[in-house]
């Protein structure tokens, strides 16, 4: 493949300015024999090809904001902008290599077709300068390379969201050098997913292990449809400290005539039943942990458990952050206490711990 697509398997650390953090990562982490899904990445390079185009009409419209924080006028400007991203054919050359990519990550899943998570991966996300995270777009279930030509498009688009686009003015970060890789990955059919924070999100403790999982996939818990079951182990012994489990009023899953993950009711005898046991609990603590003593500190993990999955295979790992801002306990304020539950919907999402910027 040119420079204009990169697979997963060939990504390290290094390679965050063309695949940017999210997918760089996945990569790193499938070089430390973690089990990671098929995937490639259409790169940064990419990005800036289709972009170009569109720079006159971007610098144009950017121009007419004067002041970051009137959100009328951002909204606005976003709206205009990312029609245009929408509207403007991707170079054919670029959507050829992204169709030939797509073609063999099916052939190596082994399915026609294969659905797919159409993820944003922006170069400056969750770095120390700037955190991106939460702002740009993720698609579950994307199949056929119409849906990912469209998917791909649209994530590019993203860059322009109000979110984004307010944090970049704000900060006084150049529209220019923005640039946002996409990542197509293999859609792990999940049994159950969830979130593992290496260290306990809201006081601290660095003794222990803190899980939210549900069934299915983690798009319910992101939109707040659903409070996940919550899981405490010791970091040591890996015994489990604290098992509460949630009434899961609905799911994410899998629509296969509309080709999409969709939310649905959580089918009664599922809702009030324990998602993990102790065997898949210790499969997703020493994943987790593994992480954190290759990265040397906390860290984020969020995972999806195959349906296909049998006790003693790996859990797969689809994200993975270090989490640095959380070396010191964090006390909750009196008069709101955190949601754990909450900071696992915000990690999903992709901000950073699971915070959200104050």
């Amino acid at each position: 493949m040119s420079g204009l697509i990169r697979w997963i398997d060939d990504l390290g650390g290094d390679d965050i300015p063309s695949a940017g953090a999210k997918l760089a990562r996945l990569g790193e982490l499938r070089s430390l024999g973690l089990s990671v899904p098929e995937g490639f990445v259409v790169t940064t390079e990419a990005f800036r090809i289709f972009a170009d185009s569109l720079d006159e009409f971007i610098t144009r419209h950017l121009a007419t904001i004067d002041d970051a924080d009137d959100l009328a006028k951002v909204e606005s400007v976003s709206t205009t902008i990312r029609r245009a991203f929408e509207a403007t054919p991707i170079p054919p050359h670029v959507a050829a290599q992204i169709a030939e990519a797509y073609e063999e990550l099916s052939d190596r899943c082994r399915d026609l077709n294969v659905p797919t998570a159409v993820r944003s991966s922006a170069v400056d996300e969750d770095t120390d300068s700037a955190s991106f995270a939460g702002q740009f777009e993720t698609y579950l279930g994307v199949a056929g390379v119409d849906r990912v030509l469209d998917a791909v498009r649209r994530c590019w688009a993203g860059t322009f969201t109000p979110r984004a686009l307010s944090y970049r003015l704000r900060r006084g970060i150049d529209d220019a050098a923005t640039s946002m890789a996409v990542g197509v990955v293999e859609l792990v059919h999940a049994r159950a997913s969830g979130v593992t924070f290496t260290i306990h999100p809201v006081s601290g403790k660095k003794d222990r292990v803190v899980v939210e999982c549900s069934w299915g996939w983690g798009e319910a818990v992101v939109q707040g449809l659903v409070t996940p079951d919550h899981v405490e182990v010791g970091k040591t012994d890996r015994r489990v400290l604290e098992y509460r489990v949630a009434t899961k009023e609905m799911v994410s899953m899998f629509d296969y005539a509309r080709g999409e993950v969709v939310e649905g009711p959580m089918p009664a005898r599922f809702r009030d039943r324990r998602v993990l046991d102790d065997e898949e609990i210790t499969a997703v603590v020493d994943a987790a942990l593994r992480i954190e003593d290759h990265y040397g500190y906390p860290v984020d993990v969020e995972w999806v458990i195959s349906r296909h999955r049998r006790p003693g295979d790996p859990i797969s790992v689809v994200q993975a952050r270090p989490e640095t801002t959380r070396n010191e306990p964090r006390q909750p304020r009196p008069s709101a206490p955190v949601d754990v539950a909450q900071l696992a919907r915000s990690f999903l999402l992709g901000r950073p711990g699971g915070v959200v910027d104050e």
